[in-house]
């Protein structure tokens, strides 16, 4: 059953989640979910130039990772990476960083909640993961080696960006995913799960 609860730390779940790739409706949905966030990610907000922006592809990837998991969830994360850098690299020199933090956030955004119900509590602990871990920390890594300004300027920069962008993020990712559970987007129309 695709809704029955399994632990993260069981073999079962990554079965599951391995299995998501012989299905040809996460296939489909996958490269929609793809084109989408390449591109929002083709249109970002600047606040102090290149190095600081906002994008808003975060709502489609963690609808994406709901529906099909972890596993396929890393594989977009670099497929919106590899293809969005190609198509709106804005100028800027391709950094692998960026890819492995595209990665790890598919990685992170699945395990928070394929077969989960994404309740606010769980959105608000998957926001400070991504935003502080990936974001803050690891994005001020690949940013001070890219730009070379010095990896505090970058995390400050960040964390107060990331801090600011918090709340809406939070809220914006509830919303969305609490109206595609409530629509059955994930049960009907990927995993073909009748609805009673």
């Amino acid at each position: 059953m695709q809704n029955q609860p399994l632990s993260v730390f069981s073999a079962a779940y990554w079965r599951a989640a391995r299995a998501e790739f012989r299905n040809v409706r996460v296939l489909a949905f996958s490269g929609l979910v793809c084109a989408m966030a390449i591109v929002l990610q083709s249109m970002p907000i600047f606040l102090l130039g290149p190095s600081l922006k906002i994008y808003f592809s975060f709502l489609v990837v963690s609808l994406g990772c709901m529906c099909y998991g972890p596993v396929v969830g890393m594989l977009a994360g670099a497929v919106i990476d590899t293809v969005g850098f190609l198509l709106s690299s804005y100028g800027e020199p391709y950094f692998p960083g960026f890819l492995i933090t595209a990665v790890l956030s598919g990685l992170l955004y699945g395990m928070m909640l394929y077969r989960r119900k994404p309740t606010l509590w769980r959105i608000i602990l998957l926001r400070l993961i991504i935003n502080y871990g990936s974001n803050v920390l690891l994005g001020s890594v690949w940013k001070a080696m890219l730009y070379g300004k010095g990896y505090l300027y970058y995390a400050t920069t960040g964390l107060v960006k990331n801090t600011i962008m918090l709340p809406l993020e939070v809220f914006l990712t509830w919303v969305v995913l609490r109206a595609a559970v409530q629509y059955g987007l994930d049960r009907k129309y990927i995993h073909g799960v009748t609805v009673r």
